[in-house]
């Protein structure tokens, strides 16, 4: 998946944010109502040291300190969670993330969930509600407990409109840093 350092980009941003925004953009490349995709995260100098063929096929963004690298896709039928507890990161790679697409609903219609829903219920009742967004998730952790995650609401599809930020999706968040684990 080539991807390159787009000029909406902070120059100031930290390695992981860029490599965040870098695999958003790609993800809008690709348009919605899309599979989730995972992404192994490798430390650029060192693929271009080990790799060089597979570095220069990629064609590496200049100045880009992580790589991220599409993997398979994730398997039909299996639970996003019980799927990442299968997963084992080899130690050449420096992190890893997820972007999956999600309805979201505001606090205020939160606390009228009916409490009697579950299951194909509930993501019924969440869908045909009124308040809904639409909203893509990446979200990416590094190996040493780096954080950090993007928001793109359908209605607002811009790179411009590009939420920020290490702890907007915690719970994702623990789920892929727990492929660290050994």
């Amino acid at each position: 998946m080539p991807m390159d350092n787009t000029p909406h980009m902070p120059a100031a941003a930290n390695p992981l944010t860029r490599a965040v925004l870098e695999i958003d953009q790609y993800s809008a490349g690709l348009g919605w109502d899309r599979p989730a995709v995972l992404f192994a995260l490798v430390d650029t100098a060192r693929l271009r040291a080990s790799e060089p063929g597979l570095a220069d096929r990629l064609e590496l963004a200049e100045g880009a300190e992580l790589t991220p690298i599409e993997q398979e896709e994730l398997p039909d039928g299996v639970p996003l969670d019980e799927f990442l507890a299968t997963i084992a990161w080899p130690g050449a790679v420096a992190g890893c993330a997820l972007t999956l697409e999600r309805l979201m609903l505001p606090a205020s219609a939160e606390a009228k969930v009916p409490e009697e829903l579950s299951g194909e219920e509930l993501t019924r009742w969440v869908a045909e509600h009124p308040e809904r967004k639409e909203v893509r998730m990446t979200v990416a952790v590094l190996r040493d407990g780096g954080r950090e995650s993007a928001l793109r609401f359908r209605e607002k599809d811009s790179d411009t409109e590009v939420l920020t930020g290490a702890d907007l999706v915690p719970g994702l968040a623990e789920a892929l840093s727990a492929t660290f684990e050994e």
